[in-house]
This record gives structure tokens, sequence and C-alpha cells, in this order.
């Protein structure tokens, strides 16, 4: 069938918990270049974009939805925004969950953008990261 502007407002159910590590905290600050000393430690907090890590589980279960069709070789990453309640920490145990807030097509191509909430086990908003996605459908011969 494929996805289509019905599927605005479908959520998908929260990830596994997901404990933060500190070594991952301490190698995306490293990939980042970062090495102020707050990304180091026991008490380390993870840079704001370190979201992105999380928020990449919730996206599965979008992009594997039968219903939907999308092909994830044909989509494209175009935008990424993040709101960040409080910086998260090593330690923490996290859920994600996502919701399609908007899908538009146009020709050839559905423009999706979803939102996915990373939130405590106590259930504290820690931050919410924006997406859009390009997908391209396949063109019938």
């Amino acid at each position: 069938m494929g996805i289509t502007e019905a599927h605005t407002g479908r959520r998908y159910p929260p990830t596994a918990p997901y404990e933060v590590p500190t070594a991952k905290i301490a190698e995306f600050a490293a990939a980042l270049g970062d090495d102020h000393p707050r990304y180091a430690g026991d008490d380390a907090v993870a840079p704001p974009t370190f979201v992105a890590v999380i928020a990449a589980t919730a996206w599965q279960a979008m992009f594997e939805d039968p219903e939907l069709g999308l092909a994830l070789p044909r989509i494209v990453h175009g935008d990424q925004r993040f709101t960040i309640t409080r910086l998260l920490r090593a330690g923490d145990r996290v859920t994600a969950g996502l919701v399609i807030d908007r899908v538009r097509s146009r020709g050839p191509a559905d423009i999706i953008t979803a939102s996915v909430e990373v939130r405590s086990l106590s259930d504290e908003l820690v931050a919410t990261a924006t997406a859009t996605f390009f997908h391209s459908r396949e063109v019938a011969a």
C-alpha cells in the first residue's frame, strides 16, 4: 500500500530501556571532536546530539512497518532538530517512542516528519528528536 497522509498520528510503542553507558558518551564526544571534560568520567553527561543514538532505534519501528512500504535504501535523512529538556547522564535508563507527525506526498516522493520522545523510566521527558525523511517510491516501468 505505502505510506499516506492517513498515517499521520501513528504511534509506535516505546523501545526497550537503554542504559546510557559512560564509554559510549566518551566515544560519541570523541567522534564529534569535543574533548570537554563533562563528557568523561563516572558523572559524564552526553552531548545534546547523543539523543540521535537513541532516536535511531525508535525510527526502526517506522522503517520496518510493512504497511508503510518504506525502503531504507530510498530514504534520505533531510533534517534533524532536538528539544533538550535535560542532558542525558551516564547511567540514565530511557525509552524512545515515535509518532509520525506529518506525511506529504509530492510526485514520486514521500516527505515524512516524525518525532521521538526520549523518556526516563519514571516517564520524565528528557528530549524530543524531530526528523524529516525523504522517501522516493519505486516508479513503475
